[in-house]
């Protein structure tokens, strides 16, 4: 009986490829994290009336632009503005 070896051999630009690919979604994110950080700044030159229609606070505000500058800090603000608006609804008895 004889063996046969079958390796599976990845070639260099298909490694090249998925490495640009990795690099170029990476690069988005961060450019996508950067804009919507800017946006909670404009979001804070709402007034506190404005940003309750909207569900949030002004320490919403705050709390969601701690997060590292890589993360999008819109993921932790929509969580916040739902928590609120949840928050609302239980007060809220009739």
């Amino acid at each position: 009986m004889t063996t046969i070896d079958c390796r599976e051999t990845h070639s260099a630009p298909h490694a090249i490829s998925n490495f640009a690919t990795r690099t170029v979604e990476k690069v988005a994110a961060l450019f996508q994290a950067f804009k919507n950080r800017r946006a909670i700044y404009q979001l804070g030159e709402m007034s506190d009336i404005e940003l309750a229609d909207i569900g949030l606070r002004r320490s919403d505000l705050f709390f969601a632009l701690e997060s590292p500058a890589t993360v999008d800090p819109t993921i932790r603000l929509s969580r916040l503005a739902a928590g609120n608006i949840r928050e609302a609804a239980a007060r809220c008895v009739s």
